[in-house]
């Protein structure tokens, strides 16, 4: 990662909801050109993202950038998850959270960027008490199961949604 990259991370606001859709967009559009299209103009919608600021569960990771604070990731934090997690062979006991829609923008990718928010993330988990982090990664998302698989997940599941097979994860905090 780039030494002189600082991220700060916070709660995300509803002035920050612009910025938020131009990210994914910009995300969607590499994500597309590396032909992963897992997200589109379904899902993650800008109705989706307000109503985790409204819940207080999305967070965002700012950065200096050319003389200006930019945002160059977010991520989901909370208990909310899909019917199809109680499929799922989880293993570790006691409180858990799910990570959502963690997404870097293309500007700050290959750059550390989601391994330090992951371990942001992981450590923001304990401090609420989180035995555990479950999330769901697209099979057809190399990257995303890469930084997951070294960050020390493992597969617990499998689940199927409207763009294909998506794999159950989780990591134990303890």
């Amino acid at each position: 990662m780039n030494d002189k990259l600082r991220i700060t991370y916070r709660l995300a606001e509803e002035g920050d909801l612009d910025e938020i859709c131009a990210l994914v967009q910009a995300a969607v559009a590499e994500m597309e050109r590396r032909g992963i299209f897992q997200w589109d103009e379904i899902y993650p919608a800008r109705e989706d993202f307000l109503n985790d600021i409204k819940s207080r569960s999305l967070f965002i990771g700012q950065t200096e950038f050319q003389n200006t604070k930019r945002i160059a990731v977010i991520y989901v934090l909370n208990k909310e998850c899909d019917e199809e997690y109680k499929t799922a062979a989880w293993t570790i006991q006691g409180d858990w959270r799910v990570l959502h829609r963690i997404c870097v923008h293309p500007d700050f990718q290959n750059q550390g960027i989601a391994k330090m928010t992951l371990a942001h993330i992981e450590q923001k988990a304990r401090d609420l008490g989180a035995a555990s982090i479950r999330l769901d990664v697209f099979s057809q998302n190399p990257f995303s199961q890469r930084l997951y698989e070294r960050a020390g997940y493992r597969k617990t599941g499998e689940a199927n949604w409207r763009k294909g097979l998506f794999y159950l994860m989780e990591k134990d905090l303890r």
